[in-house]
């Protein structure tokens, strides 16, 4: 075998992964060249920057090499920072400084100074400003723009400023810094000023202002910036499309997408995946259909994000099979996050035993699940009322698997307890939880004690709400609603009246349909326009039909006492829910399915209509609310009326 240094070297090009790095090691092993600090800095480099699962093997490889030059260490530094564990680079640079004779350069401050802005620490930031000041470097255009970043993170604005002020020469990348540092302190005005200062704007820096515009809800300013940039290229469109669907405005996301296709250029894997997720949020099958065969024909097909998207906008707009069918069609290429997709999927839609067979299959094929896999097992659990199951799985994430559970994974079981009616074992849960409840846990319960009518656990749990999340509105319209049902009007009455002194507003509920292409939202208690007042005079006449023909009587227990039956009625028919659904038999042809999306939890009296309307109107009806989905065929629920 050759040993001599240049092979040894040359081996680096082909070394894709550990088992090979490994080999490599060896070999140095047997030439003596371990301890070089040449090659052992390549060998900590390697395992940093081209392998993706090295970073402790770069650690053993650093502890057992003695005298490691300042080149090891900065390496080291930089893997550190930007890990899971950035608080262990700021320890290296210590170790560093006692213990070496290598002084630390620009790399060793700029590396370390991005550890304290992962962690967001000012005072180790501060620290470490002070340290390059005195070793000279604190103007030092990599250094001063790292500082720029750290301070930006941390929320100090101001003292980002300073440093860029005193920097001799600040390039392109220190004016974005100092941008992006005032967005993060949603100085928009701030941010602004500094561009149009700019002596010098590329394409980046326009990215930038869309990007930080976006992020902070600023949409028409991101609008006019758009409008005014001379080039845009893939990132621009790409911020535009997932920007105003993160913010939820589909229609914008779905007609800056078709403008994007109309001026003759090809998304790229971001614009189609934030387009995808627009209708996966917004319900909007048809064009997520449309999308499909885009995707087919552009072929882009054999991108595994793209599939996850697809596959999450199917499952999201009600479409369960085809949701499956893309699943299927990309055995080779799934990744953990197609497998834990489309088990969220069967879980909205109530297939929890569907999802743990599905969850058995990933087993077997190798494919380890994660933390994020098991709250989807969790969910399907819960909504299926597979309590001793999600018990079971819930033990095996953490002793098979050795995933220790967040909040998230207890709140799963919080949830699961609750709407199996088993409240008290709910409490005790919680209770006896080694991490401190937060206010999601409590307020999963106290909707437990909603649903199956427990006042004097909600009472106490909401005494538990108050003084984590006071001014909530949904923890008073919850308790709000457990006393209404059980007929106790004073109390609910003084809940109201709570509310209105402390000025809290109940949440609007919305609902949107897809007709023809176009989103339709409609609002509880909105402005009259020719959509809604179409939906109102449609939704009348169903309610008559559903009365002589189906014998419907609207539930008003919840609605306050003191207004009249007329009133009440009128009070529950106005739910956006059923606004839509009037709008969708009013507009979709016969044998359509309507498929509406909420914001809320779906009410039991609508509950109780769309089943109605499905075996009056011979009409299916996909409701997708804030907690799963309920398709409505011939007068029954997939729900089976346990959500």
């Amino acid at each position: 075998m050759n040993n001599s240094p240049s092979f040894c070297l040359s081996l680096f090009n082909n070394c894709k992964n550990l088992t090979s790095l490994k080999q490599i090691h060896a070999n140095l092993l047997k030439c003596g060249l371990h301890n070089d600090p040449f090659f052992a800095g390549k060998l900590v480099l390697h395992s940093i920057v081209a392998l993706s699962d090295s970073l402790d093997y770069a650690g053993r490889i650093f502890s057992h090499t003695p005298n490691p030059d300042v080149f090891m260490y900065n390496t080291l530094i930089r893997g550190l920072a930007e890990s899971d564990k950035p608080q262990s680079s700021i320890a290296t640079f210590i170790t560093m400084r006692r213990n070496s004779d290598s002084l630390p350069d620009s790399f060793s401050f700029a590396f370390v100074l991005k550890a304290a802005a992962n962690l967001r620490s000012l005072a180790a930031g501060i620290q470490l400003h002070c340290q390059a000041l005195k070793h000279g470097l604190d103007t030092h255009l990599f250094v001063g723009t790292t500082l720029v970043s750290m301070y930006g993170e941390c929320g100090y604005a101001g003292l980002a400023w300073k440093v860029f002020e005193e920097m001799h020469e600040p390039n392109v990348v220190a004016w974005n810094a100092v941008i992006t540092a005032f967005f993060r302190g949603e100085d928009v005005k701030g941010a602004k000023t500094i561009f149009d200062s700019m002596p010098l704007r590329n394409l980046t820096s326009w990215n930038l202002m869309l990007a930080g515009y976006v992020k902070i809800g600023e949409l028409e300013l991101a609008k006019q910036m758009f409008v005014e940039m001379l080039v845009k290229d893939d990132v621009s469109w790409s911020t535009m499309i997932v920007g105003f669907a993160h913010n939820g405005c589909f229609d914008e996301a779905f007609g800056f997408f078709r403008e994007l296709q109309r001026e003759g250029k090809r998304p790229n894997e971001v614009s189609l995946t934030g387009v995808l997720s627009a209708c996966a949020q917004a319900g909007a099958l048809k064009f997520g259909k449309i999308l499909h065969g885009f995707i087919e024909k552009a072929g882009y097909v054999w991108i595994v994000s793209v599939n996850n998207a697809l596959l999450d906008t199917y499952a999201k707009c009600g479409n369960l099979s085809m949701a499956r069918l893309v699943f299927e069609q990309m055995p080779d290429k799934r990744s953990i996050i197609s497998w834990t997709s489309i088990m969220a999927g069967l879980a909205m839609h109530g297939h929890g035993e569907e999802a743990i067979q599905l969850f058995h299959v990933m087993e077997e094929s190798g494919t380890r699940p994660d933390g994020i896999t098991f709250i989807s097992l969790l969910y399907a659990c819960s909504h299926a009322g597979l309590v001793e199951q999600g018990c079971k799985y819930f033990d095996k994430m953490e002793h098979v698997y050795n995933i220790q559970p967040t909040i998230e994974h207890y709140g799963c079981l919080v949830d699961l307890y609750g709407r199996a009616g088993q409240l008290q074992k709910a409490y005790e849960f919680v209770s006896q939880m080694p991490i401190p409840p937060n206010d999601v846990i409590w307020r999963t319960l106290l909707g437990a004690c909603s649903i199956h009518g427990n006042i004097k656990l909600a009472e106490m749990v909401k005494e538990r709400l108050a003084k984590l999340d006071p001014d909530n509105s949904s923890d008073h319209v919850l308790l709000s609603n457990v006393y209404a049902v059980a007929g106790k009007w004073k109390d609910v009455a003084v809940v109201r009246r709570s509310m209105t002194n402390k000025r809290i507003q109940k949440t609007p509920g919305w609902s949107m349909i897809e007709v023809d292409k176009t989103m339709y939202t409609f609002l509880a208690g909105a402005k009259v326009d020719e959509i809604t007042e179409e939906a109102y005079e449609k939704l009348r006449e169903i309610i008559v039909r559903l009365k002589v023909e189906g014998g419907y009587v609207p539930e008003v227990g919840s609605v306050l006492h003191d207004i009249q039956e007329e009133e009440k009625e009128d009070s529950v028919s106005m739910h956006s829910e059923k606004l839509a659904v009037a709008f969708g038999i009013s507009r979709l042809c016969e044998g359509k399915t309507i498929r509406i999306v909420k914001n809320l939890r779906v009410c039991r009296d609508c509950h109780a209509m769309m089943k109605l309307i499905s075996k009056v109107f011979k009409v299916e009806v996909v409701v997708r609310d804030r907690s799963r989905f309920h398709s409505f065929k011939h007068g029954f629920c997939s729900c089976r009326d346990y959500w």
